[in-house]
């Protein structure tokens, strides 16, 4: 039963996601392409920054938790049910999508992102292997 919701919910939750990454939360076209390539220095300088705390939750933790559904593609597409194969797939697609957020100037190409994201399918696919084995999937 729950793969085949899974199954209905992923692509509207997907354009979803989209929609957030590209036109939601008040986003709006930089006047330049930004990109930022410091793995975790750029988070640490967020965090330290003037940002309320709700917004730095919000955004590290969003990071996370939006993307942890993508952790259970295996329930799709059988050969994503290993984590390489998996990881190596997403992070295919997130960087594409970052890439347009930078060329389109929606958004900001940002490594962190990358690191985040994968870190929220890895938990999901955790999750997703721990509701394999107690519901006999």
């Amino acid at each position: 039963m729950l793969k085949k919701i899974y199954t209905i919910i992923i692509v509207p939750y997907t354009l979803f996601l989209f929609y957030l990454m590209f036109l939601g939360m008040g986003r709006f076209q930089y006047e330049e392409n930004l990109i930022t390539v410091e793995p975790v220095f750029s988070t640490f300088k967020f965090i330290q920054g003037p940002t309320k705390t709700i917004d730095i939750v919000t955004i590290v933790l969003g990071n996370i938790m939006m993307f942890i559904p993508f952790g259970f593609m295996g329930w799709v597409i059988p050969g994503l049910k290993k984590l390489k194969p998996l990881i190596f797939g997403f992070i295919s697609c997130i960087v594409i999508v970052e890439a347009l957020q930078y060329f389109t100037r929606m958004g900001i190409f940002e490594v962190d992102d990358i690191l985040l994201n994968t870190f929220g399918v890895y938990i999901g696919w955790l999750l997703r292997r721990f509701l394999d084995r107690k519901l006999n999937y």
